[in-house]
């Protein structure tokens, strides 16, 4: 097969593109470069796709010995993820970058131009699994390391684009073997440190860059009973459970940490409460994306965050893309946000995924144990 590999500049891309090389593909490596300035440098291990990746990116090539481009997406990038990002959370929900990302460039833009170009797959980097089913359907599995598992923000992507997909790095059951396989490769990326937080943020300062994008928008910070306590500068900058950075100065009458609860974006007010009120026993979401679509009511596992516990629920696709969740849980899972995306597994097999719209409380008779 002719495969365009996705080269981020890092350790795991590397490595995937040399197991699709070894795997006898045609394979031509392709950097990303997402950033309008190209002069951008990484903050430590922050950050990705600046031009010290995409200098990473070329020598991981030339000592692959395939072919190297550089395909510019950085207006697509601004329009939808950074766009969708600064929406987000001016609307009062929290987004994901990463689901979006994939949704949008490297399984979208990035997919549709290997595909024009007469590429078969795009391989990646990602930690997750497909495994062909008898009737020669492909399925969206869990990594082999539960600890780099990124099947929670590739769920967006469906069957189509599944089908032309390849994730090289879905058995390997720890980093440390995808770093020593690219050391034994005379991959100079071996010890390259992983990027984390938002890669548009390479200084890891989300409040600020909201700031700086959305500007001062001041107003109050209240509790449930509609008291002021504190007040803040921008409510886009607070996400529901979120504890700290709260600045507030009345203390909760009984002493305990007090929690976002909600923000209302329009009121300009972010409302905090205890750990309590933020069990959800429900939860309701929109724009799903199904590998395979729930027939009536089914058991299976939920999870809200990117290396969070995965949680057991009912789970029910309604009319429209929307999907309803009740939890079997008694509060385990709590400060579920707008915004954020919801993934249905059944064991390690993604179902798939919705965008959380609102949570449900959970009933008084099943809150034993807080």
């Amino acid at each position: 097969m002719r495969v365009l590999a996705a080269l981020s500049g890092g350790v795991d891309s590397a490595v995937a593109a040399a197991r699709a090389v070894d795997a006898g593909h045609d394979v031509v490596g392709v950097h990303m470069a997402l950033s309008r300035s190209r002069e951008q440098f990484r903050t430590g291990s922050r950050g990705c796709c600046s031009i010290e990746d995409a200098g990473d990116a070329r020598r991981a090539a030339d000592v692959l010995g395939i072919p190297y481009y550089v395909w510019d997406l950085s207006e697509q990038f601004e329009e939808t993820v950074v766009a969708d990002f600064l929406a987000e959370y001016a609307a009062g929900r929290t987004p994901n970058p990463c689901v979006r990302c994939n949704e949008h460039i490297k399984f979208a833009a990035l997919l549709d131009k290997a595909v024009a170009l007469g590429f078969d797959a795009v391989c990646t980097g990602h930690y997750a699994r497909i495994e062909v089913a008898p009737d020669g359907t492909r399925r969206l599995h869990r990594a082999a390391d539960p600890a780099k598992d990124q099947s929670y923000v590739l769920a967006v992507m469906g069957p189509e684009r599944l089908a032309r997909a390849m994730f090289p790095l879905g058995d390997v059951t720890s980093k440390e073997i995808t770093r020593a396989e690219a050391a034994a490769r005379g991959l100079s990326v071996s010890a390259k440190p992983d990027s984390y937080d938002i890669c548009f943020v390479a200084d890891g300062d989300t409040q600020g860059f909201l700031r700086e994008r959305l500007g001062a928008q001041p107003g109050p910070v209240v509790d449930t009973a509609g008291q002021v306590v504190g007040t803040h500068e921008g409510a886009y900058a607070y996400t529901v459970g979120q504890r700290k950075g709260l600045s507030l100065g009345r203390p909760a009458p009984d002493g305990r940490p007090r929690y976002v609860l909600s923000v209302e974006p329009v009121r300009r007010t972010v409302v905090v409460g205890s750990a309590e009120e933020l069990r959800v026993g429900g939860i309701d979401a929109g724009d799903a994306v199904w590998f395979e679509a729930p027939a009536g009511e089914r058991s299976c596992h939920v999870q809200v965050r990117a290396h969070g516990e995965p949680v057991p629920a009912r789970v029910q696709a309604l009319a429209d893309g929307q999907v309803r969740v009740t939890l079997d849980d008694d509060g385990r899972l709590r400060g579920v946000a707008p915004g954020q995306s919801v993934v249905v597994y059944d064991g390690t097999r993604v179902l798939g995924q919705a965008t959380v719209t609102g949570t449900r409380p959970l009933p008084a008779s099943r809150g034993v144990g807080w």
